[in-house]
């Protein structure tokens, strides 16, 4: 059996859809009854930029309404517990989710290669600010005073972040899992055939067989507040 030091973590909307945050893909390509291409890319946002602010302002506001569920939780566990069962060992979580619940479930290092919905941009002077509050209004960046703050999330089209970090701990690693992700969006989607490429083993859990499932060495089906709690429980053996 191939020994684990390394797991590298990608967490989709599966994982939080249980705690009640809606999948872009659902109801036949509609968000919140807006069609992706209007809220999600920048042409949307340059041909409506009211219709984009009031809509992320409605999801800023909902997100910190909801709770994380179990699979986060058990997710920060993991990443607490696995150095002491394995010293020198390391767990790194990507996440395609822009919500702040596996923080709040007790997940430190993150990565939000599609941004945080809890986080603005100022386009003019290229600073990123935490914000809860509403964009709507136009309200200055805190920085240089510019009105020029819009979401801090990667739209279709644009270039995810820190993808080299990510690709750095694809290099390393022993085992790389995806947890609640369609297997649809590169370059996400692509990550189960880098981690194959080094000879790392490769886990899927998910509500049903993703896209890319044929690339996994094995697949676990049901609900992420299922399925990811009993696999953290059996891989730090208690």
């Amino acid at each position: 059996m191939q020994t684990i030091r390394n797991i590298v973590i990608l967490t989709g909307a599966g994982v939080s859809a249980e705690s009640g945050i809606d999948t872009f893909r659902s109801a036949g390509g509609l968000w919140e009854q807006h069609r992706v291409e209007d809220v999600a890319t920048p042409e949307g946002f340059a041909r409506d930029p009211n219709l984009v602010l009031r809509f992320y302002d409605m999801r800023r506001e909902a997100i910190q309404t909801k709770q994380p569920n179990p699979a986060h939780e058990a997710l920060g566990r993991l990443e607490r517990e696995w150095p002491k069962k394995v010293p020198g060992g390391s767990v790194t979580l990507v996440t395609q989710n822009v919500d702040d619940l596996h923080e709040r479930g007790g997940s430190l290092g993150v990565i939000h290669m599609h941004g945080e919905h809890l986080t603005v941009w100022c386009t003019a002077c290229d600073t990123r600010h935490r914000w809860t509050g509403a964009l709507i209004d136009r309200p200055p960046c805190p920085a240089c005073s510019a009105p020029f703050l819009r979401p801090d999330v990667v739209w279709f089209g644009e270039v995810p972040y820190r993808m080299d970090e990510i690709f750095a701990a694809l290099s390393e690693a022993d085992l790389f899992v995806s947890i609640g992700t369609s297997g649809a969006v590169y370059p996400a989607a692509g990550f189960v055939r880098t981690a194959r490429e080094i000879g790392a083993a490769t886990l899927e859990l998910n509500l049903e067989r993703s896209q890319g499932s044929q690339w996994f060495d094995e697949t676990r089906l049901g609900p992420a507040s299922e399925v990811v709690p009993a696999w953290v429980e059996e891989l730090l053996g208690r």
